[in-house]
């Protein structure tokens, strides 16, 4: 990696995401692979987004499934999201997996996406993998975030202050009424 290329990978890491395990069947086994890079695209119809490395097996593995799990881990669950990038020697006998083990669920997991592929694109040294969501739960809690090399845990506040003032907080929702504003000669 060239010193350009590891300067914006830096960068790039200062966003903080959330952190998932991919998780694939052939009949035999499961797999699971940490991803991090995964998103929203649509919600009609119901799609999300992975991109994985495409040297992986984990990239071969999803090209050819027919479904694949999107478990978004818990702020408790970093050993897994560990193992699951090949940097921890936690026993894999010790997963709890539940459901479908097409597209598996990890046990203890704040949300779980179940998604047939949708399609495949090039991007570069990733592919990136767009699946429809065909079921989906959040049992909810605190998720598991990664940020500049390190994971770590998001702390919502007890009294909602993060909010105050703000329009698009859970009081006035993204379609807040900005005429009234304007009567008011405020500016946002």
């Amino acid at each position: 990696m060239s010193l350009e290329q590891r300067a914006l990978r830096d960068c790039l890491g200062q966003f903080a995401s959330g952190v998932t395990v991919v998780t694939t069947g052939d009949g035999t086994a499961v797999h699971g692979v940490t991803v991090s890079s995964f998103t929203s695209v649509s919600l009609a119809p119901p799609l999300v987004l992975v991109s994985l490395d495409r040297r992986s097996r984990s990239c071969d593995r999803l090209r050819e499934c027919s479904a694949f799990g999107i478990n978004v881990l818990a702020a408790d669950q970093r050993d897994l999201a560990l193992l699951f990038a090949g940097r921890a020697d936690v026993p894999a006998s010790g997963v709890r997996w539940e459901g479908d083990p097409s597209a598996a669920r990890l046990a203890g997991a704040v949300a779980h996406f179940t998604c047939v592929p949708w399609a495949a694109y090039d991007g570069g040294d990733h592919v990136l993998y767009v699946g429809e969501v065909v079921r989906f739960e959040a049992p909810g809690g605190e998720p598991l975030l990664f940020c500049s090399g390190a994971l770590g845990e998001f702390r919502r506040p007890s009294d909602g202050a993060a909010w105050t003032g703000s329009l698009d907080g859970p009081a006035h929702g993204w379609a807040a009424d900005f005429s009234a504003l304007a009567a008011t000669g405020r500016h946002v």
